[in-house]
């Protein structure tokens, strides 16, 4: 069957290469449009944060995500000068369309006021610039404008930057590094060819779901740059081939047949492999995390429509100028494949097994106990760009009040029936649960009254707001939203029949953590499954792919230790220039390990499916060990670079999220393809024997 449709890729190679240029031209757009439909919402459908979501859009018409919070630093000022600033912000808030200033106060020279409105967080966003306008104009051009939607507004240029920065630092050290491999060739441009039809058709299927459904606004920047080493990787691995076969084919569309039924399948199978494990997180009841799983499914799915068709129409085209050049052939091109490097290390773990496996193994341990140490969090607000007006606002209430003011939880009641919020029993119920938590150590501020601003006009809904020392996401923080739900929200005096939601950004991002993390087990155990049936299939083996899970695991936990250690210990995070923090960002982690997971398999399958090849033409176990790694040692490894290259534009930026994934990445691909891949595999494989090849 890929026989047939390669055949007609190349009968039809013109127009392959005119739809893929006209898709190239189309991700173009679809990149600077991108970014007004993304955002950072930590929305939990069905839990206790959204119920009091709901409640307040729909009897408050507010939206906590579209809230923004005003800072405005005074010297000295009096009571009457004081209620002048306060007076001049409402102003300013009220030619904001839906916003009203729900409290204010004023804290160790500093007057902060929330502003809330009913837009979404990506609606919010836009408004954040004419708000600070109207502030200046009004008199308080000083004043600085921070909360959800002013951050996703600020943080959005300097992701753009960092991305053109990451991109530039991931071409150039791709082109390097390709040069070594394939030598002064014209075959070096092929894979940045592929890469970009790739990425132009992930970007343009990310727009087009991004107009109906929440997409995350580090999405481009995934996109963009894993994308650029995945798709390097596969269009290396087919050229690579490509050129073997040629050498010895009739001509180039001969060995273009050949090459995509080795090379071309392989590549099938873990762009499958990859797109399994991603796919796992569609199951997340979690928009954010959704939106994660479909950019990174589209990733795999983009580049195997690209190896099956953009890729042998290049080849078609350019083949006969990818033959090994005269000067410099390159690191892969050395002719006697059975005594290169890779040979030897392959020979040495059959005259040693036992003692290269043992010796892998501790050293892999020792490499990966850091992860016993990891902690996560939903988000790190205190990790932004310190130059950004929204981050300035952050670290002057930090430094006066306490970062928990532009996040504050609140609690909503609902008495059941109309009137109740205001009945005096209410009042003095209200007010005794306010004492209590004004006595918690972790509570800034509680606000309340039976004024409109904190009970709706018909009397059945009041909300409480609850202000924390710490910021959102902090181990405090998410202590205190427990504390909230089981302590003091357990023990009312409200009448009987109220029911109580915690909401805000803190019980956001509570209820995040907890389901991702009652979730995410079961999907590591599907996407396990799922990738045992595939490569079960593909290697018609049974312990094959339980040992290649197996190594698999072992990576990621490396990648693990390596966050762990750089960002929690502070080990090499000066030179890298990234934050230091005790906490992973969770989506971040989750993501890691589910591209990880895929990226490793593919490495295996490149070699594993060499072994396979030497295996059915009656090779014993140690020859097909010895040809696989020969064979594919070299290139797999220099994916492997290629990729971390990729990935170090991820590390270069400004964002914990993605510096942690970019470390995670690069770590894990670079222990798997050389610790792993170069001596734990093959000793492995030595030691299973016969057992490699049964199917059951």
């Amino acid at each position: 069957m890929l026989t047939k449709w390669t055949q007609a890729v190349i009968k039809h190679r013109f127009k392959v290469l005119i739809t893929w240029l006209i898709l190239i031209l189309i991700g173009g757009f679809s990149v600077s449009n991108l970014n007004q439909h993304l955002t950072t919402s930590l929305t939990v459908p069905n839990s206790d944060s959204a119920k009091a979501q709901e409640i307040l859009l729909t009897k408050f018409q507010e939206n906590l995500e579209g809230c923004f919070t005003i800072f405005y630093k005074f010297k000295q000022a009096n009571a009457e000068q004081i209620a002048q600033y306060e007076s001049k912000i409402s102003a300013a808030v009220a030619e904001l369309p839906t916003a009203r200033v729900t409290q204010s106060k004023a804290i160790s020279g500093v007057l902060f006021a929330s502003v809330t409105t009913n837009f979404s967080l990506i609606q919010a966003a836009k408004y954040t610039e004419e708000l600070r306008a109207l502030l200046a104009k009004h008199g308080l051009a000083e004043a600085m404008v921070t909360g959800p939607p002013a951050i996703n507004q600020d943080v959005s240029p300097v992701l753009d930057k960092d991305l053109h920065r990451g991109q530039l630092i991931a071409v150039v050290m791709a082109l390097l590094l390709l040069l070594l491999v394939l030598g002064f060739s014209w075959a070096v441009f092929l894979p940045f060819i592929f890469a970009a039809g790739a990425i132009s058709l992930s970007l343009t299927l990310v727009y087009l779901i991004a107009q109906k459904f929440l997409m995350v606004l580090y999405i481009p920047n995934i996109i963009e740059l894993i994308g650029l080493g995945l798709a390097i990787d596969y269009s290396l691995l087919i050229v690579h081939r490509f050129r073997r076969e040629l050498a010895g084919a009739e001509d180039v569309d001969a060995a273009i047949l050949q090459t995509m039924n080795s090379a071309g399948r392989t590549v099938g199978v873990s762009s499958l492999t990859v797109a399994l494990g991603l796919a796992t997180l569609l199951l997340l009841p979690i928009p954010f995390m959704r939106s994660l799983g479909i950019a990174g499914l589209i990733v795999p799915i983009s580049s195997l429509i690209a190896a099956i068709t953009l890729q042998p129409a290049l080849l078609s085209y350019f083949g006969k100028y990818c033959a090994t050049p005269n000067s410099f052939s390159g690191l892969l091109a050395k002719r006697d494949y059975l005594n290169n490097t890779w040979a030897k290390i392959a020979r040495l773990s059959i005259r040693w097994p036992k003692r290269i496996f043992a010796l892998s193994l501790v050293l892999l341990m020792a490499l990966g106990a850091g992860a016993l140490w990891l902690q996560v969090t939903p988000s790190a607000l205190t990790t932004l760009p310190p130059d950004l007006e929204s981050a300035k606002a952050l670290n002057l209430v930090t430094s006066s009040a306490g970062p928990g003011v532009i996040t504050p939880a609140v609690i909503m009641v609902d008495f059941g029936r109309p009137g109740l919020a205001t009945s005096d029993s209410t009042v003095q119920a209200r007010k005794s649960l306010t004492a209590k938590l004004s006595k918690d150590d972790e509570i800034f501020i509680v606000a309340t009254d039976i004024t409109p601003t904190f009970v709706d006009s018909t009397g059945q809904f009041m909300r409480i707001f609850v202000i924390g020392r710490h910021s959102l996401g902090a181990p405090e923080t998410h202590d205190l939203v427990d504390r909230l739900r089981t302590k003091y929200l357990q023990n009312t005096e409200f009448p009987a029949g109220t029911k109580l939601y915690l909401g805000g950004p803190p019980a956001q991002g509570a209820d995040l953590v907890d389901r991702i993390l009652t979730y995410f087990p079961w999907l590591i155990g599907l996407a396990l499954l799922l990738t045992y049936l595939l490569l079960l299939r593909a290697f018609n083996s049974f312990w094959l792919p339980l040992k290649a899970i197996a190594l698999d695991l072992i990576s990621v936990a490396v990648s693990i230790s390596a966050i762990v250690l750089v960002f929690r210990f502070s080990i090499g995070s000066s030179a890298l220039g990234t934050y230091e923090i005790d906490q992973v960002e969770i989506w971040s982690l989750v993501f890691l390990l589910v591209v990880l997971f895929g990226i490793s398999m593919d490495y295996e399958v490149f070699i594993v499916s060499r072994m396979r090849e030497a295996i059915d033409r009656g090779a014993t176990n140690d020859e097909a060990i010895v040809e696989g790694m020969a064979n594919t040692g070299g290139v797999v490894t220099a994916a492997a670079f290629i990729f971390v290259a990729a990935v170090t534009g991820l590390i270069g930026g400004h964002f914990l999220g993605l510096q942690q994934l970019g470390i995670g990445l690069a770590v894990g691909v670079f222990i798997d393809a050389t610790v792993i891949r170069g001596f734990l595999l093959p000793s492995a494989m030595v030691l299973l024997g016969k057992y490699n090849w049964r199917t059951k």
